[in-house]
Order: structure tokens, then C-alpha cells, then sequence
């Protein structure tokens, strides 16, 4: 079963200017497929993600996975982690398990599939290859201003005024 659609733009672009940084994984390859772990079927386990050169005046870390793909309008939120420290530059494999795996005062939002971690990829059987990125966002404030109880779209317009730069990497995934 194919969906027949044209595969969305890389949605970051449309988003407000920011600085770049960089990101890199032991788990993700950029543009390549996901681990199996990094699967909804096989684990649900969070990809190591390591930063370095977010812009000077940043004071927090937000940390997400959205599928563009998705064949929904809205696209698919896998992870939302919010409020990690700034002196944390490395999050490991296995860090989207709970609040009680992430850094400091840092915390999950709902992902779209209803959990509070990371929700491993889950394209449609037999649809195109779709695309998740994984992307630490430096923000201006020790805070983002939200709770646990905010929906990713809510983390997401606060981030589009708070953010002072983007690193990006991502991952493929096809059934």
C-alpha cells in the first residue's frame, strides 16, 4: 500500500532564522535508515545525540524528533525533551526512557503516540520512506516556559521565538 504523495520539504527551513550548530550520533547516520532500536516495533530506544558550538547566549536545550511524513497534515512529534541544561552536550542512547533518564531539571512533553519519551519510528507499512529529525535546539532561556502537559505545537511555537540556533541530523525508516 502506497500513499502516492509527494514527500514534504524539510519543514526547518519555513521556521524562523536561527543560528547552526553541529549534532552528530553513535546511532543515526544522517539521511541513512534508523537502527533497529530507534524503532517502534524493536524498542523505542532514543539515538545518542552529542552537540558542540551552540551560540553564545544559550541557556537551555530543547531536544525533538518530528516525521514530516507522516500522512497526516500536521506531521508526528517522536520525542519532545524540554529544558536540559546548558552545560549538557551529549545525551545518551536510551535518554528519551523517562524523565528520570534525562539531565537536571529537564522533562518530556507527549509525544503524538501519547508518551512522555521517545517513540521509536512508525511509518505505515508498505508507504514511502520517511524522514524523522532528530534536532537540539539552543534556547535563549533557562526555561522554555512550558510543562509536561503542553502539546509538542505548544513547545514549538514557544521555540520559534526562544530559539537562538539549530543542529539537525536524520534518519530514515521504511516497513
Amino acid at each position: 500500500m502506497s500513499l502516492d504523495r509527494p514527500v514534504t520539504p524539510d519543514p526547518y527551513p519555513l521556521l524562523p532564522a536561527a543560528a547552526s550548530f553541529s549534532v552528530v550520533s553513535d546511532d543515526v547516520n544522517d539521511g541513512a535508515p534508523l537502527k533497529q532500536d530507534q524503532v517502534n516495533a524493536h524498542g523505542d530506544t532514543s539515538p545518542h545525540l552529542a552537540w558542540s558550538g551552540a551560540p553564545e547566549g544559550t541557556k537551555s536545550f530543547v531536544v525533538t524528533c518530528f516525521d514530516p511524513d507522516a500522512p497526516i497534515v500536521s506531521g508526528f512529534w517522536h520525542w519532545v525533551a524540554v529544558d536540559i541544561p546548558a552545560d549538557v552536550t551529549e545525551l545518551p542512547t536510551g535518554a528519551g526512557a523517562s524523565d528520570d533518564s534525562l539531565p537536571g531539571g529537564a522533562f518530556h512533553v507527549r509525544n503524538d503516540g501519547g508518551g512522555l519519551n521517545f517513540m521509536g519510528a512508525a511509518p505505515p507499512e508498505g508507504d514511502q520512506p520517511h524522514r524523522y529529525f532528530f534536532v537540539v535546539h539552543a534556547v535563549g532561556e533557562e526555561t522554555l516556559g512550558v510543562d509536561s502537559s503542553a502539546s509538542p505545537a505548544v513547545v514549538g511555537f514557544n521555540l520559534a521565538f526562544k530559539t537562538l540556533g539549530r543542529a539537525i541530523i536524520h534518519g530514515t525508516w521504511q516497513f
